[in-house]
Order: C-alpha cells, then sequence, then structure tokens
C-alpha cells in the first residue's frame, strides 16, 4: 500500500512539472468573455475541440508590446467534410472592443480537399497611453476568439484540434511611450500669489488722479482728420441728396 501511494505520488508531481514547464502546451478554451482561458507568451496551446465551438482564450498585454497570434487549426478528415469552411480569429480588448489586426491571415477559407488552416493575427503595438478617441491598443488584458464562420450543417461537431501560439515582441518603446515627468499647468492655490509671476507696471498715462475736464478726449491723431473729412462729406452728400427729392414749386 505505501509502494502504491508513493507511485501515485511521483506520477502526480511527474505530470505537475509538465504542466508547469516552460515549454508546455495548454490544454483547455473558454466558451465566452467570462470563462476564457488565460495563456501565456511562449507557451503552445493545443486543444481538442468540434467545429461549430466558440473557442476563447486570454493574455496580458503590457505597453511597447506587438502581440502575434497564430492558430493552425487540423480539420476533420476530408470523408467526414461536407464543403468548404471558413474560419476566423479575432481579438478583443478588456472592454471587448475588437482590435484590427494589421496583419496575417484572419479570416481564411478551407478547401474541402485541405487537412487543415492557419490564420494569423498581427495587433498594433501597445501604447502607454493615448486619446479616447484614439481606439489605440493600451496595456491589460485581451482576448482571442476563434471560431468557424460558414460551415456545412452536416459538418458540425465534427473532431478537431487547435494549435495556438502567442509572441510578444518588443518594439520602439521610444515613440510615443514617454510619461510625463511634471504637470503642464503649475498648481494653483486661491487667495495667494506666486512669487515668480512679476507684476505688471502700472503705465504714467493711466494716472487715476488725472481727472481734468478733458480728460476722456483721446489725444489728436490722423483719426481726428479723417473723421472730421467724413463728416463734411456726408453733410454734403445729404444736402446734395435733399436738393433733387425736395418737391419744387410751380
Amino acid at each position: 500500500m505505501v509502494g502504491r501511494h508513493l507511485e501515485g505520488e511521483l506520477m502526480l508531481t511527474h505530470l505537475a512539472a509538465l504542466l508547469l514547464a516552460p515549454g508546455a502546451a495548454g490544454l483547455s478554451a473558454g466558451t465566452s468573455f467570462l470563462t476564457a482561458a488565460p495563456i501565456e507568451a511562449d507557451r503552445p496551446v493545443q486543444v481538442a475541440a468540434v467545429t461549430g465551438d466558440y473557442l476563447y482564450w486570454s493574455f496580458p498585454a503590457t505597453a511597447g508590446q506587438q502581440p502575434h497570434l497564430t492558430a493552425t487549426v487540423t480539420l476533420p478528415p476530408a470523408a467526414d467534410r461536407h464543403g468548404a469552411q471558413a474560419w476566423t480569429i479575432e481579438v478583443f480588448d478588456g472592454l471587448r472592443r475588437r482590435q484590427p489586426c494589421v496583419a496575417g491571415e484572419q479570416s481564411p477559407i478551407a478547401e474541402p480537399a485541405a487537412t487543415d488552416i492557419t490564420l494569423g493575427c498581427d495587433l498594433r503595438q501597445i501604447r502607454s497611453w493615448a486619446e479616447p478617441s484614439d481606439q489605440d491598443p493600451l496595456p491589460g488584458t485581451y482576448y482571442v476568439r476563434l471560431t468557424s464562420t460558414e460551415i456545412p450543417e452536416q459538418d458540425l461537431g465534427l473532431p478537431l484540434k487547435v494549435d495556438l501560439t502567442l509572441t510578444a515582441e518588443k518594439g520602439d518603446t521610444g515613440a510615443d511611450q514617454g510619461t510625463l515627468a511634471a504637470p503642464l499647468n503649475p498648481v494653483s492655490r486661491p487667495g495667494t500669489v506666486s512669487a515668480d509671476v512679476p507684476t505688471p507696471a502700472v503705465s504714467p498715462s493711466a494716472d487715476p488722479d488725472d481727472t481734468s475736464a478733458f480728460s476722456f478726449v483721446p489725444e489728436f491723431s490722423s483719426r481726428w482728420i479723417w473723421t472730421t473729412t467724413g463728416g463734411v462729406l456726408a453733410a454734403v452728400a445729404g444736402l446734395v441728396g435733399f436738393s433733387f427729392t425736395r418737391r419744387r414749386r410751380p
């Protein structure tokens, strides 16, 4: 009994070591965003599924990374299939917003005689910040969905195998991955005067004690000439117009 118990513990330890090894492949996939199976970069995933399933995985991404996904679907035997199959791989951010793929075969079609099909999706570089309207990828958790979009109804439920690989290379972290070292605007404190703000000097012409009777009259300039000339011309035009329009006596 003791020997069997020790043998069982050794088998469990060996199995745990295989699952936790750096090159070990994952053996699960979720069926929704809530049950998405977590994966890591450079650790391949191999899942047994059936046609018609929605397979979900999740992975973390940090600023500067460029995630690259490659999925290979081993299709059921050609003798059991009844036509071509269309597959698609999609990536969503933590807010369930679909992210565009800048490279990779995202929605290929498998011919009736094909034995497997390969899909790929390269995301844009993860940024450390972005404007709300930019829709740029930000650090956080991302979700992968793999499914068949067009398939003959007779082929639903056939067994297949999926191999998924995630790589996350470092991109150009110095292009727009900066952070603010100090606020753009100084912190204002109501009721206090900043010491480094100079006090504007009072102009001599704006003397508040100047209360003469003609202090409101502006200084003489060319505006006086143009204003006077315009007034005279307006008066002359008025008189000429009145002379043409007034009723003459018989």
